[in-house]
């Protein structure tokens, strides 16, 4: 087993090849007083501010561009405390772990249980996605106490491609407005989904995917190893 202190962080996503240029970019230009901790602190304002503008959307649908603006200051903050850190040369890495993901936990709650309380999305939906991804979040965290890879990213997707899934899918709910239909439990009973229920329902199924398959190749090279 590898200590936390000395993990291998592994983030090969589709957007990779741009981000990380852009990060270096930022981290080298924030003025000193900028801190990791304020960027980390920027990513849970960023949390609660899309949670702001997805409860709002039942009210005035134009506020989901406040939760779109949200998801582009989370990324910010959350992007930017490891990044800023490891560029200053200030790297706290058992309390950056830590808080962090602790931290990330906390925010993707927010966004998922604000998705969910929109008049867009079904909210048992919602909550299935946030279980999904929690799970997958679970399962990278217990990955890296027993290989030391601290891997985010699967088929070159990760956060950064899910947040502009995300914002791209308050686009289509602004631009095509509400589309339901139903399907029935019985003759009498019947669940109320959304045409976006769906994108939400596949981005569900794809983390499951990465969970159970992660989990058994794990479980199959401990397996052969005897430990």
């Amino acid at each position: 087993m590898r200590e936390i202190r000395t993990h291998e962080r592994v983030n090969d996503i589709l957007l990779g090849p741009l981000e990380r240029p852009v990060l270096q970019w930022l981290a080298g230009h924030l003025p000193a007083w900028v801190t990791p901790d304020t960027m980390t602190i920027t990513g849970v304002l960023g949390a609660f501010v899309i949670l702001a503008g997805y409860l709002l959307s039942n009210f005035n649908h134009t506020f989901l561009w406040l939760a779109s603006l949200g998801f582009v200051i989370n990324w910010f903050g959350d992007s930017l405390d490891g990044t800023l850190a490891r560029y200053r040369h200030i790297e706290r890495p058992m309390y950056g772990f830590f808080v962090d993901h602790v931290l990330d936990a906390f925010n993707e709650v927010l966004i998922f249980i604000g998705l969910g309380l929109t008049p867009y999305i079904n909210f048992n939906n919602a909550c299935l996605c946030l279980i999904a991804y929690l799970l997958l979040s679970v399962l990278v965290y217990i990955r890296t106490y027993i290989s030391g890879e601290f891997k985010i990213s699967y088929s070159k997707l990760g956060p950064t491609e899910l947040r502009l899934i995300a914002i791209s899918l308050n686009t289509f709910m602004f631009f095509l407005g509400k589309h339901t239909f139903s399907l029935g439990l019985s003759a009498v009973q019947s669940i109320t989904y959304s045409v976006y229920d769906i994108p939400i329902g596949i981005i569900t199924i794809l983390l499951m995917i990465f969970f159970f398959t992660t989990s058994y190749k794990q479980a199959s090279e401990l397996a052969q190893l005897g430990e």
